[in-house]
């Protein structure tokens, strides 16, 4: 039975899920990190191929800002103020941070291993490695 449960395990950590792509010249130009003049940019990514079968919602001030799968980030625009970042999976993990325009902002979705499904932590990360793991990835569409 512990053959068959692990065998299980490792399938389901092992298939990819898929969300929808952005268009590779926009996924392009973000990757040139320019900062904007009236605004903050804030990328969410995701780039490790652990928990790879499982998308993982992100919601933005409330509102969804798309779902990532491995090597996937999402982007935002946002005006300067307090925001509040969720990561929706076994647990929610919270992130309230306050953006300033000018900035660019990286949060790494870490994916961990969860009790039936997977669990996520997002994290503030530094500019040179939050442009490493967007580099590492590739832009996931936004819903409208």
């Amino acid at each position: 039975m512990k053959k068959i449960f692990a065998a299980f395990c490792i399938l389901v950590m092992s298939g990819c899920a898929s969300v929808q792509m952005g268009d590779t010249q926009v996924d392009a130009r973000l990757k040139t990190f320019t900062p904007l003049k009236d605004k903050a940019a804030l990328y969410v990514y995701r780039n490790e191929t652990f928990g790879a079968a499982l998308k993982m919602t992100v919601l933005l001030d409330g509102k969804i800002l798309g779902d990532t799968a491995s090597k996937t980030y999402l982007y935002a625009e946002l005006e300067p103020g307090k925001h509040r970042l969720i990561s929706k999976t076994e647990n929610d993990s919270v992130l309230d941070f306050e953006a300033i325009a000018g900035k660019i902002y990286y949060v790494w979705q870490e994916v961990k291993m969860g009790l039936w499904q997977a669990r996520s932590q997002l994290q503030m990360m530094d500019d040179k490695t939050g442009q490493a793991g967007v580099l590492e990835s590739q832009l996931a569409v936004t819903p409208n």
